[in-house]
């Protein structure tokens, strides 16, 4: 079984889409942080199946976990030792911003 790390950037994207949706309608956050959870639950078991992300970042390990019932993928790098959590993006916002976080 692999450790899952997840970066401080990522971190940080996951708290402030939570504080929007907490914005939006009270309660939101809250289930938003919780589908994040469930997310990086199966990320810590046997990896579920993912989808490969487009281009370049496919060849480099790069795969995605889409959110239930929110529009955000949890972006991984899987190595033999850790899948490293990139971000938390946004489906329609900066397509691929977080390229320049995958390692070589």
């Amino acid at each position: 079984m692999r450790k899952t790390r997840i970066l401080d950037a990522a971190t940080q994207e996951a708290a402030e889409a939570a504080a929007w949706y907490e914005r939006e309608r009270p309660g939101l956050g809250f289930e938003f942080d919780h589908a994040v959870d469930v997310a990086l639950d199966l990320l810590e078991g046997e990896l579920p199946p993912l989808a490969p992300m487009p281009g370049s970042a496919r060849t480099r390990g790069v795969k995605r976990l889409m959110l239930r019932r929110f529009p955000y993928d949890v972006v991984i790098q899987i190595t033999n030792e850790e899948v490293l959590v990139l971000a938390f993006a946004h489906h329609a916002r900066r397509p691929g911003y977080w390229r320049d976080r995958i390692r070589a």
